[in-house]
């Protein structure tokens, strides 16, 4: 081959290279933006309200993935997680959206804003659960009419020459006569009106109608049993069983002079209904040290024993705080209770309830903490009731 040809050739590779090159660059560009674009493509499940939609969208957050698919939150809005987290390619997301609900609890009327779906999740986010009477099921959903809630509370029959101290949640005097067991007859007078409502601690006077009848029925009281409980902290009185009051029909024989009753004499008594013993648990077990109380600086325990402090509870209620989160999740902030949903220290149910306390509520013990020691506060008062019921119930 001569000079000149090898030349041409050496020409044409040269010139190839800066267009193959050229080429590669382009290449990488399709495919690196390729990646990218399929990185922001999510499938994603969201719970509106109890009804799973699946939305497939592109975005990086949350709300990228929200908007959309139109679904619209505002500030009362619950959305877990928040609006500003990340988005895998896929999940869930939850989104309950707020309303306001009229309740009328004891009588007393007011209006509460609320997330919840069901008459028995708005009843629980009020803090009220035990001994609880409702106008509408448990597990119906929460709707446009007022919401009733009676409490449970502690009626005084003055009635039969005997004072009974009965419990019910009946929301009115007729109904809580009907829970303690008396029976109203023809002409008997009530020192208040059957329709007013029933109120902790009311004093009723119940005056039976005279009768020429040799036989009349009486009130049977029951009787009160204390129970001493181990499982209970020291203080703690429980009511396990509501007494009720039986009935008894006695025969009287009359003296009557001059046409006037001036003695009555009985000469049968039959019980016909028997009376239910009132059965009162009576806590007995001591109350933690608190010199036994030792935490570790920096862990979820020393926020804790902090936050309790700054609501004004001394170191007695927080080993009572101790023991009840130690039993509930370990103290671990990702405990996770798949048979029923219930998540973090405090064992929220569901655990997207904290969000309420911070967007940062799946990882945060701070915030966990918080709203774990505001739904205590709210529903039992102290971390000592709390922990008493606990022991009782296995559920707090």
């Amino acid at each position: 081959m001569t000079g000149p040809d090898r030349s041409r050739r050496r020409g044409t590779t040269s010139r190839r290279l800066p267009r193959l090159a050229a080429q590669a660059g382009v290449l990488a560009l399709v495919v690196g933006g390729t990646t990218a674009f399929a990185a922001l493509h999510k499938d994603v499940t969201v719970d509106v309200d109890g009804q799973e939609v699946s939305v497939q969208a592109f975005g990086r957050t949350v709300g990228d993935v929200l908007a959309a698919a139109e679904i619209e939150v505002g500030d009362g809005d619950l959305v877990a997680p928040s609006l500003d987290a990340p988005v895998g390619r896929s999940g869930q997301v939850v989104v309950r959206h707020g309303r306001e609900i009229d309740v009328e609890v004891d009588g007393e009327q007011r209006s509460v804003w609320t997330t919840a779906l069901t008459v028995g999740e708005a009843v629980d986010n009020l803090g009220l659960r035990d001994g609880v009477r409702l106008s509408a099921s448990r597990s119906a959903e929460v709707g446009r009419d007022v919401l009733r809630v009676s409490t449970q509370k502690t009626v005084h029959l003055v009635v039969d020459g005997q004072v009974i101290d009965g419990v019910s949640s009946g929301a009115t005097v007729r109904d809580a006569l009907r829970d303690i067991g008396l029976v109203l007859e023809e002409g008997d007078h009530v020192s208040v009106p059957l329709d007013a409502a029933a109120v902790d601690g009311l004093v009723v006077l119940v005056t039976r109608a005279a009768s020429s009848d040799e036989t009349v029925t009486e009130t049977v009281p029951f009787a009160v049993r204390e129970v001493e409980d181990p499982s209970l902290v020291t203080g703690t009185r429980k009511v396990e069983t509501a007494g009720r009051a039986g009935q008894r029909v006695t025969t009287y024989a009359l003296d009557v002079v001059g046409g006037a009753v001036v003695g009555r004499t009985p000469v049968a008594s039959v019980v016909t209904v028997p009376p239910v013993d009132q059965v009162i648990r009576i806590g007995t077990a001591p109350l933690p040290d608190p010199s036994e109380v030792a935490v570790e600086p920096g862990t979820a325990q020393a926020i804790a024993k902090e936050m309790v402090a700054q609501r004004g509870w001394g170191d007695d209620q927080f080993a009572c705080l101790l023991k009840l989160w130690q039993k509930e999740s370990g103290w671990r902030v990702d405990a996770d209770n798949p048979t029923s949903s219930a998540y973090g220290i405090p064992q929220a149910l569901p655990g997207s309830k904290m969000a309420s306390a911070g967007a940062d509520w799946r990882t945060n013990p701070a915030t966990q903490i918080t709203w774990g020691l505001g739904y205590i506060a709210g529903r039992y008062g102290t971390p000592c009731s709390a922990w008493a019921h606990s022991q009782a119930k296995n559920w707090y």
